[in-house]
């Protein structure tokens, strides 16, 4: 993969997690695409990036309020020149997190000289679901 793209796409999350940290929804609806989705781990879809700028500031001016997103790249995939599938695990909080509870898959997209947003879906991570599935049915646990 390309070094100056991957860089890119990662100071793309990272733009993300500053306007979080900021509690600015406006700077972190500008990290997505117009048309793109948005899918908590509660399960609400938000769709458009002024859509999602607007919710989010909704939220970091009360349950989010003074909350940071911290987020661990885990991998990225490129699919042609201009779409990238990046995961990560992460959490919101007030402080440094115990742990990293939230998987993300973004897919992310270049817009020009810029890379954007285009989808992210949010899971909360079931550690003892995870647990009995591997314990009961091993062949279910991933290989890496």
């Amino acid at each position: 993969m390309d070094t100056v793209d991957t860089d890119a796409i990662t100071a793309l999350i990272r733009r993300s997690q500053d306007a979080w940290e900021r509690g600015d929804g406006g700077a972190y609806g500008e990290c997505f695409t117009a048309d793109a989705s948005d899918v908590t781990f509660a399960g609400t879809v938000y769709r458009g990036g002024g859509e999602i700028g607007r919710a989010h500031q909704a939220l970091f001016d009360s349950f989010l309020k003074g909350t940071r997103l911290t987020v661990r790249v885990l991998e990225i995939r490129r699919y042609g020149s201009d779409t990238a599938i990046v995961m990560t695990r992460g959490e919101s909080s007030k402080n440094e997190p115990k742990k990293l509870g939230k998987l993300a898959t973004y897919t992310v997209v270049r817009d020009g000289e810029r890379w954007l947003i285009a989808a992210v879906q949010k899971t909360q991570r079931k550690p003892l679901m995870e647990a009995l599935s591997f314990r009961f049915q091993p062949a279910t646990r991933p290989a890496a």
